[in-house]
C-alpha cells in the first residue's frame, strides 16, 4: 500500500493500521538513492506532501521544516532569510529526512555529515580551505584540488556551454561508449579530459548552494564509504596500486575525495571519528552498463581493510557470506503479534542482512525501550532493530 500523508495525525494513522494489518512500513523521500531500500510488499510512506518550512529563527539561525521538503526548495527559502545550510551534497533533489538519515555530506573538515604531494601535505590543505576536497584520475598521477570557501566577492561563473557540455558530457559519453568495446582507451581518456578540463585555475562565486550543488548529467554507479581520515593517504595509493598491478580492471575518473568531522550519532558513517568520504564512480554511457564488478571488490576489499563505513545511499555488492544472497530476500525482524512493526535500519545500503544470532548482540536499557545492535554482513556497521512500543516515536521525531 501507498501512502502520502499531509500531517503527523494521518501518519499516526498508517502506522496504526500498519500494526492491525502485521505489515511493515518503508519510508521514501526523494527517491535519489539508487539504493532499494525503501522497497517494501508491507506498506510505504511517501514524505512529498509533507514539504512546509514551519519556523525560521533568524537569531539562532534554526528552521524548523517538515520532512518531505526538497532541498532545491528550501535552499532559495533560506536565502530569503540570509540563511544558508551549512554544508551541502552535490544534489539538490533530496528530501531535508533523508539528508539527515542517510548521513548525506559534502567536505569540510570542521564540518559534521550533512595525489602524493596532495597526500604528503593533507593537513595543511585541510587547514587552509573550509571546504576541501580533491579529484584523483584513476590510471594516472593527476590530482584536480579544490578549495571552497566563504567570500564577499560578486557572483561571477568560470562554466561554459562549450567546455562544460559540449566536450565534458557529449564527447566524454561517446568516447566512453567507445571504450566499452575498446577499455584499454579509459586510461587515454583519463588522462586526456584531466588535461582537456582540470589544468587551469578556476574561479566562480555565488550562494553556497549554487556552489556546492552540480547538474549530474551522466548515468552512473558509484560508491561511497567514509573511512578513518588518516588512513587517505593509505587506502588511495593501496587502490592506486591495484589499477597499476591489473591493467584490465579499468576506472572512470574521478575518484573524489572529501572529509567530514567526527560526530556521537550511532548510525553515522562518521561516529566517533574525523572521516575520508572516498567516492568511486563508473559511467553508463548512453545507459549501457560497464563491467565494474572487479574494481568494485578491489575498492571495497580496501575500504573494510581501513576499517571503512559505506554510504547509506549508495548500492555496493552483496555480501556473499550472507545465504540470503543466494535467494535474493532481505533479512528482516518479523513483526511481534503485540506491537507495530519494527523499524529495521541499517548502515549499509545493501538488502541482504546476515541472520546472525543474538547471543552476540548488545542491549542498552532506555526508559522507554531496549535497543538491540546486531552486526552487519558487509561490515561491523550495526543495525538496529527498535522494538514497537518506540518505533512510533522514533518515525515521529524524523518526520517533525
Amino acid at each position: 500500500m501507498y501512502y502520502q500523508p499531509t500531517s503527523v495525525e494521518e501518519i499516526r494513522e498508517v502506522l496504526a493500521l500498519a500494526r492491525q494489518q502485521n505489515k511493515r512500513v518503508k519510508v521514501v523521500g526523494g527517491g535519489h538513492s539508487p539504493s532499494d531500500i525503501a522497497c517494501t510488499d508491507g506498506f510505504m510512506i511517501h514524505m512529498g506532501k509533507m514539504n512546509r518550512i514551519l519556523q525560521v529563527d533568524t537569531e539562532k539561525k534554526q528552521v524548523t521544516v517538515e520532512a518531505g521538503i526538497l532541498l532545491a526548495d528550501l535552499n532559495p527559502q533560506l536565502d530569503k532569510h540570509g540563511l544558508a545550510l551549512s554544508n551541502l551534497g552535490a544534489v539538490s533533489d533530496v528530501t531535508a529526512a533523508g539528508v539527515i538519515g542517510s548521513g548525506t555530506h559534502n567536505t569540510g573538515i570542521k564540518h559534521g555529515i550533512l595525489a602524493t604531494q596532495v597526500l604528503d601535505n593533507l593537513d595543511s590543505h585541510l587547514k587552509k580551505s573550509e571546504y576541501f576536497r580533491f579529484l584523483w584520475f584513476p590510471h594516472s598521477e593527476n590530482v584536480s584540488v579544490i578549495y571552497q570557501d566563504h567570500t564577499n566577492k560578486p557572483p561571477s561563473s568560470s562554466s561554459n556551454w562549450f567546455w562544460d557540455y559540449a566536450i565534458g558530457f557529449y564527447v566524454l559519453e561517446f568516447l566512453l561508449w567507445i571504450s566499452t568495446f575498446l577499455p584499454g582507451l579509459v586510461g587515454w581518456i583519463n588522462r586526456f579530459f584531466f588535461w582537456l578540463l582540470f589544468t587551469r585555475k578556476k574561479e566562480s562565486s555565488n550562494l553556497s548552494y549554487k556552489i556546492f550543488t552540480y547538474e549530474c548529467r551522466f548515468k552512473q554507479h558509484v560508491q561511497d564509504w567514509a573511512i578513518p581520515r588518516e588512513k587517505t593517504k593509505e587506502a588511495l595509493l593501496e587502490l592506486k596500486a591495484v589499477l597499476e598491478a591489473h591493467p584490465k580492471v579499468v576506472a572512470h575518473f574521478p575518484v573524489e575525495v572529501r572529509f567530514s568531522r567526527g560526530d556521537d550519532i550511532l548510525l553515522s558513517p562518521c561516529f566517533q571519528r574525523d572521516s575520508c568520504y572516498m567516492n568511486v564512480i563508473m559511467y553508463r554511457p548512453y545507459g549501457k552498463d560497464v563491467s565494474r564488478l572487479d574494481y568494485w571488490l578491489a575498492y571495497e576489499t580496501i575500504m573494510k581493510k581501513v576499517g571503512g563505513r559505506p554510504h547509506w545511499a549508495k548500492v555496493g555488492l552483496p555480501s556473499r557470506s550472507s545465504p540470503a544472497c543466494e535467494s535474493g530476500s532481505c533479512y528482516e525482524p518479523r513483526v511481534p503479534p503485540e506491537g507495530a512493526p519494527l523499524c529495521c535500519f541499517s548502515a549499509c545500503p545493501r538488502r541482504v542482512l546476515e541472520k546472525v544470532e543474538l547471543s552476540e548482540s548488545w542491549e542498552g536499557e532506555t526508559p522507554s525501550t531496549r535497543l538491540s545492535f546486531l552486526r552487519h554482513s558487509c561490515s561491523n556497521s550495526p543495525v538496529i532493530v527498535i522494538p514497537s512500543e518506540f518505533s512510533e516515536k522514533f518515525l515521529l521525531f524524523h518526520f517533525i
